[in-house]
């Protein structure tokens, strides 16, 4: 399955962290609400499922989510390095503002 993100194809949306792969990407948590997905936060990384798996904000993530479950959904993105990814997140935040991360 996979979802479009500010023009991007996003795969996911998963459940669990142990299906992401420790490659680079852009990776957005989710919440359902209403069969519709809201952008809870979003950043990148070089090793995402790493990068989620330890996140500091998870607790924001709780907050955001109804009954304290999110999804998670990666754009991965061999053929770009950090900048590239974080033009990527950029766009994201903009168009989504989520409440979790960096404004």
């Amino acid at each position: 399955m996979s979802l479009i993100i500010a023009g991007y194809e996003f795969e996911g949306p998963y459940l669990v962290v142990e299906d992401l792969q420790d490659r680079s990407g852009v990776y957005v948590i989710l919440d359902r609400k209403d069969e519709k997905y809201i952008v809870i936060d979003v950043g990148e990384s070089h090793a995402v499922k790493s990068r989620v798996t330890n996140h500091e904000r998870k607790d924001c993530w709780k907050k955001h989510c109804e009954n304290g479950i999110w999804l998670y959904a990666v754009y991965y993105t061999p053929h770009l390095q950090q900048p590239g990814r974080k033009e990527i997140e950029q766009k994201i935040r903009e168009m989504y503002d989520p409440p979790c991360g960096e404004q």
